[in-house]
């Protein structure tokens, strides 16, 4: 049983940063492909960025140059910095495990927890 809690949402400012964080339980953490996808009111949930055992990254279009994801396989941690905010950032932040080959797909996940709100305000 893998379970992942997320942390660091907030309210912030068009503009600002956010570090989001997603602790995973179990020992073979370093084996999975990371995601985070978030939801929006009234919208499917959609990609935002991914990263492989191996720490190759991939990043959906509308976050790429200003979203980092990375992984700490001690801490069992998986990061995502969220730079230069936009409203259309708004949503609540998923973060998971297990994904499969690419790891861009919501539906190729294993795990996933419970969100955590992001809102940005301009």
């Amino acid at each position: 049983q893998v379970q992942l809690v997320e942390s660091g949402g907030g309210l912030v400012q068009a503009g600002d940063s956010l570090r989001l964080s997603c602790a995973a339980s179990g020992r073979t953490f370093s084996t999975y492909a990371m995601g985070w996808f978030r939801q929006a009111p009234g919208k499917e949930r959609e990609f935002v960025a991914a990263i492989t055992s191996s720490a190759g990254t991939y990043y959906a279009d509308s976050v790429k140059g200003r979203f980092t994801i990375s992984r700490d396989n001690a801490k069992n941690t998986v990061y995502l910095q969220m730079n230069s905010l936009k409203p259309e950032d708004t949503a609540v932040y998923y973060c998971a495990g297990g994904g499969s080959n690419p790891p861009i797909r919501a539906y190729g996940y294993r795990y996933w927890g419970q969100g955590t709100q992001v809102t940005v305000s301009s």
